[in-house]
Formats: structure tokens, sequence, C-alpha cells
């Protein structure tokens, strides 16, 4: 998960996780370990239903700072209870940044909704001023009840987060909507809460991963891009408030439901898409590697290699220049950032792109190196904006590149 979400934006932060009873309650274990590896703080809170089905100790063991488990200390015997900390149902208020409640049962949602602090939990909820991100899990007929259907109207009215659980076979083999929701889904609505919305109000049009230019039924021109720089891109944007619109090509990895997906093939396809987007886009970051040309198609039928002799010769033809097309498109206000992958003399082709593409930024890497561009998590890139500044960022994961551009994005 933490791959599409820089560390050092939110390392140190602290999030407070509460988990009710729930046999998905174990699920909260890995989302801890996310949490833990992002860098984040973490607190816990167990209801006494969810200790029957987790124990303290296995959170403790992933990283918690601390396990609260009651709202009054049963001895000094219990390492993970309050001690004599009576005011644990207020601390996670005080202290923590951002909370989320994952599996949040039916009975803990309507405790929330009407205010009760009966419990550690709840009364935690209660004194937390901020909206919380909960993710319900329960049986589906249970879900579809008026009275939680009302609990969780109100509590989306009161400005909480619901992370909408998902349909299927659910733990007592009915089928039915009531599953948690995939992790991600949590996870990435958590950082939300965490993040500054200075994209809010904005639309976001990208490109990401390579193109597939068909020669035959089978066979295909295309390159190494996996997608992963577009899809933290995707993903900070999303974070930080925008509406973001991903034109995808094949292979590129998960993006969140919040994120408009458009899935592609061919360089034209991907032009198609992109030109019916700009129009009403705020800004458009062009990260895709697309296949400049295209080979002349064979046919409907699969070149047969008894065919060929020694060698085979294959025309091709040349793509359109989405990012110069839409860049002469540019209306006042609309800003655009490329990519430039490069093999040599990368500031220099990076200077005359940004002109020739008008392009409002330009982000550079040569894909010649380790640990740099196509298929690698990391990235090491020469950045230069219209104005003639430029920076060189050292090799790090490319979901900080991506934040650092949307940084970069605000000040032009």
């Amino acid at each position: 998960m933490e791959k599409y979400f820089p560390q050092n934006y939110f390392k140190g932060r602290h999030v407070h996780l509460g988990v009710t009873g729930s046999i998905a309650a174990y699920k909260a274990l890995e989302l801890l370990r996310g949490f833990y590896k992002a860098g984040l703080r973490v607190t816990v809170a167990l209801t006494e239903a969810a200790s029957r089905f987790v124990t303290p100790l296995s959170f403790k063991a992933l990283g918690a700072e601390i396990v609260y488990t009651n709202m009054f200390p049963r001895g000094v015997a219990d390492e993970f209870d309050l001690g004599c900390d009576v005011l644990g149902h207020l601390t996670p208020g005080a202290q923590a940044d951002a909370m989320v409640i994952l599996p949040a049962s039916a009975t803990t949602i309507a405790r929330i909704a009407t205010g009760l602090a009966d419990e550690i939990l709840a009364g935690q909820a209660l004194a937390f001023p901020k909206p919380i991100v909960l993710a319900p899990a329960m049986n589906p007929r249970m879900w579809a009840n008026p009275a939680t259907r009302e609990n969780i109207a109100t509590l989306r009215r009161r400005g909480h987060i619901i992370v909408d659980p998902d349909d299927g076979l659910v733990a007592c083999n009915e089928t039915g909507t009531g599953k948690l929701s995939d992790l991600r889904l949590a996870y990435l609505a958590t950082l939300a809460s965490l993040s500054p919305q200075d994209f809010k109000g904005k639309k976001l049009a990208l490109t990401m991963g390579p193109t597939r230019e068909a020669w035959d039924p089978v066979r295909f021109w295309s390159n190494h891009s996996t997608g992963l720089m577009g899809a933290c891109i995707a993903v900070a944007a999303h974070l930080r408030g925008a509406e973001v619109h991903a034109v995808c090509g094949p292979g590129c990895p998960w993006l969140p439901y919040g994120i408009k997906r458009y899935d592609v093939k061919a360089a034209r396809e991907m032009n198609e898409a992109m030109q019916r987007l700009w129009p009403d886009m705020d800004y458009g970051v062009f990260s895709a590697a697309v296949a400049d040309f295209y080979p002349l198609p064979f046919g409907d039928e699969k070149f047969k290699k008894g065919n060929a002799g020694d060698e085979i010769s294959v025309r091709f033809g040349t793509n359109p220049d989405i990012l110069a097309g839409l860049g002469k498109q540019k209306k006042d206000g609309q800003k655009i950032v490329g990519f430039a992958a490069e093999s040599s003399n990368l500031e220099e082709n990076v200077r005359k792109k940004l002109k020739s593409k008008s392009a409002d930024l330009l982000v550079g890497n040569l894909i010649n190196r380790t640990a740099s561009g196509f298929a690698s998590p990391l990235n090491e890139v020469f950045v230069h904006d219209k104005s003639g500044n430029e920076e060189h960022w050292e090799t790090q994961p490319k979901a900080e590149v991506a934040w650092r551009i949307l940084d970069w994005l605000t000040r032009l």
C-alpha cells in the first residue's frame, strides 16, 4: 500500500485506530502495519468485543504505541490497560491527527451517531474534534436495516468519512453488501484526512503507463513503462482534494474508486481521451510513455513465422504528439506538466522540450540508470519550469517525487 504514498510528508503524524467486534477485525493488523511502514505513529483502541477476535498483544507487537482496551483501569497487572490514565477516553482527541475505525460494527456506528460514551472507543470518538474515517463491516441485513442506514446518514451529515462496504460473501455465508472494503481505501481516506486540501475544487487529467500499438492479433510495439509514476501523481492529487481523471495505458496499477479511470491501449486512443477531457481541466500531467511510432498493421491474421524467412521488415507510422498538441490548445489558467524519458543530455533535452511542448513544468529522468525510470519504485529527476527555475532531485521513491511535483505546481 505505502508505495503509492509519500512517507516524508506523513512521517511522525499520529493516527488513532479503533477496532470493533467483527470477524474482519484481524484486517486492522494489516492496516496498522501499512501505517507503520509509512512512518506514522499509531495508537489503538479495542472494544471489548474486538478483544474476543484479536488481542492487544498483536497490535503492540506490530508497533502500536498504546493499546486502549477499557474505559476504567482493571489493575496494574495488565500492561495494555490504561493503568492510572483515567483520561484515556480523551487522550486521542487531544493528541492524534487522524482517527479511523476499522472494522466499524453496527453497534459502534450507533453509539457514535447517538453520542454515547459508554465504553473506551465510543468515548474517544465523542471527544475527537475532527472527522473520523469509518469502514463498516457487518451482515448484509444489518447494513440494510433502516436504523443503520439512518445512523450512517447522520455520520455523513456531520462530516465523518464512510468507506462503504463491498458486495460479496460474508463470514456468515450470506451474500450482499456488508463486507469490509478494500483496505487500501481506508488507508487512503486516512491519509487524505492528514493531507493539505490545496487542490480542492481543481480538476486534473493525466496520462500514465505505456501505449500498445498492435501489429497483428498477437504482437504489438510498446515499452517498459509500468504507470507507477503516474499512479503516484494521481493518488497524491486525489489525497490533496483534486478531481482526478486518469487516462491509463495497458498494465497500469490499481487506482482508488475516487479517481475517474479511462483505460486505453494505443496512442491515438489516449490522445482522443485527453482531447475530450482537456477543455474542462485546470491541470494536465503527461507522464505516459507514449509510443512515438506505430507499426503499420499486418492485418487481421496472425503473421506466421514460416513466411518470414531469415528476417522481416516492419513499416512504421508516426503517432500524434499528445503533449505538444494539447499544449497548443492551452487556455489562460491551465497548467501543463510534461515528462521526458531520456538516455543522454538530460538537462539540455528537458529545457528544449519545455519550450517546444508549451509546458509549464518539465520533469526528466535518465532511463539507463539503475533505480530510476521504468519499472522502478524510485526515480531521479531534473525539473525545469517556464520561469527558468530548475532543480535536480536525487534518487527517491516515486511517491515523494509526485508530492513534490504537486508542491511545485501550487507555486506556478
